[in-house]
């Protein structure tokens, strides 16, 4: 029994989790600067540089980012170690792929990613919840 009241509640938090999301998502549309491609990926341009730009997602880039969730749970922050990344864009979620191919090297942008441009209705387990839409406030530092 526990078993099957441990589904119906992680089940309840997807649903809860969407309905926050999309909630928060109608709303962030409106404000001044907000950007909403035709996936619905949200973004808004914090600086701006005119850099090279990814040319395909086989490209490895080197950036700052700072993951959090809606409720402001850090997840992951790159800045803070001050330690950039170097990923390759194909191995990203897919809302971080369409992001980095709107910027230039140099720029920093804050997404809002909904869950089906993330890691949708399962989440990464203890880290990410299922349906969560996530915040990324990314810097390209480099194409290599």
């Amino acid at each position: 029994m526990a078993k099957r009241e441990k589904k119906i509640r992680n089940k309840g938090s997807a649903g809860n989790n969407r309905r926050v999301g999309e909630d928060f998502l109608i709303q962030n549309k409106k404000k001044e600067g907000v950007i909403e491609t035709e996936s619905g990926l949200q973004y808004t341009i914090i600086e701006k540089k005119e850099g090279g730009r990814i040319t395909a997602i086989f490209d490895e880039v080197k950036i700052h980012q700072r993951a959090m969730l809606l409720d402001g749970r850090i997840l992951e922050d790159t800045y803070r170690q001050n330690a950039p990344e170097l990923v390759k864009v194909e191995e990203l979620i897919e809302g971080l792929q369409e992001g980095l191919l709107l910027m230039n090297v140099g720029s920093r942008f804050k997404f809002w990613i909904p869950p089906e441009l993330g890691w949708g209705r399962k989440g990464t387990g203890n880290k990410i919840p299922p349906n969560a839409t996530l915040l990324f406030d990314i810097r390209l530092l480099e194409i290599l």
